[in-house]
């Protein structure tokens, strides 16, 4: 992607830029919806990124412009309002930030191109803020570290976007490790890289339906967790057992007493499937893939009909050891772990089981872990 970065950058702003951030997204193995109630979670970072091509300014502003959306878009540093509108937002929410916090981000002129489907649950919006946190250190007097660059991303989710999202996104699109997942404590934001075996590719099943978080059942689910912590005492759902849980479940609404259950039970699978890795058992790891979709269709109610069609063709073909959705929910993308030797055999059977079930065509990318995000001097 470098040259065609220097090249879009040379054709916007006529100069050439001095810097290049690459920004991953992320496809999430298993955890789903544990983030935000303190849990576990084993996300990777992928080899679809969002890109940046970028030079300091001397004026107080940023300029960017994004091949994604065809739009050139700016705002003035020392005037900075949350207007509600497009992918700039995010920029804004960043810089609003860092200057709250008494950082002095120095004013640049970017474009942007990324390869991440938007909406498809792949962390698009991680990707971006990564990208704008890393830009703003590159060229400015301060510098963050990976964790503390994800506690600002997630704050601009939360208060200036309005999505009550965890922190896994950003930490994993900032912290990423080559060829591992990432085994994450959401409480303490300890980091464990858990090495994927060789002979395991990762699919990421694209339905081609997305959703909207911020208008979705989402921030609904959040709050139905807290809820149920609240009932049981506990500061948050990471904190119960199962067998805890199991005795006092009766003293929580039957609805709220199901989302409870995922997540006490999703975490529960997360750590085993760490182990299972671990120790190369493709096989077992695949079984709590699938353990983990029932639950989030059935007791946390996120899935959707393209995404039990697509986890349910992932499942009948050739070389998979287990599928699910991945990501929010309610649209969006599956994963599955794939015999890296029958590869090609499963991309053609998923396609063709979806197409005949739904009369969509899927995008299917086979993808490895990489490190996290990037900047480059040119």
């Amino acid at each position: 992607m470098t040259d065609s970065m220097i090249e879009l950058y040379k054709n916007v702003f006529s100069d050439s830029p001095r810097f290049l951030v690459r920004s991953p997204g992320r496809v999430n193995l298993i955890g789903e919806h544990t983030d935000y109630n303190n849990g576990f979670v084993l996300p990777l970072a992928i080899d679809y990124a969002l890109w940046m091509a970028l030079s300091p300014s001397n004026e107080n502003r940023i300029e960017l412009y994004s091949s994604d959306f065809n739009q050139r878009l700016g705002f003035d540093l020392d005037r900075i309002e949350n207007s509600h509108e497009t992918w700039l937002e995010y920029v804004k929410g960043i810089a609003a930030h860092l200057v709250e916090k008494n950082f002095k981000p120095r004013g640049f002129q970017g474009v942007m191109q990324s390869n991440l489907p938007i909406g498809a649950g792949l962390s698009s919006s991680a990707a971006l803020e990564m990208a704008i946190i890393k830009a703003f250190t590159g060229i400015s007097d301060f510098s963050l570290g990976i964790r503390e660059m994800a506690v600002l991303g997630q704050s601009v989710e939360n208060e200036w976007i309005g999505v009550n999202c965890g922190i896994m996104d950003q930490l994993i699109s900032a912290g990423g490790v080559k060829d591992h997942a990432m085994f994450i404590d959401c409480r303490s934001l300890e980091c464990r890289p858990i090495p994927i075996p060789e002979r395991a590719v990762i699919a990421i099943l694209d339905t081609t339906t997305r959703r909207e978080l911020a208008n979705s059942a989402y921030n609904e689910r959040r709050q139905q967790c807290e809820e149920a912590a609240a009932t049981l005492n506990v500061t948050s759902l990471r904190d119960l057992s199962l067998e805890s849980f199991v005795e006092n479940r009766t003293k929580l609404d039957p609805i709220v007493g199901d989302r409870a259950l995922h997540v006490i039970s999703e975490n529960q699978r997360t750590q085993l499937t760490a182990k299972k890795l671990e120790q190369n058992d493709l096989e077992g790891a695949g079984k709590l893939l699938v353990e983990s979709h029932n639950s989030l269709r059935d007791l946390y109610e996120v899935s959707s009909s393209a995404l039990n069609q697509m986890t349910e063709a992932a499942l009948k073909s050739r070389g998979c050891f287990g599928a699910r959705m991945t990501g929010g929910g309610f649209g969006g993308c599956a994963v599955a772990l794939v015999d890296v030797g029958k590869s090609d055999d499963f991309r053609e059977d998923v396609q063709r089981l979806y197409h005949n079930a739904t009369g969509l065509k899927p995008s299917i990318y086979l993808t490895t872990a990489m490190d996290g995000t990037e900047i480059i001097s040119l």
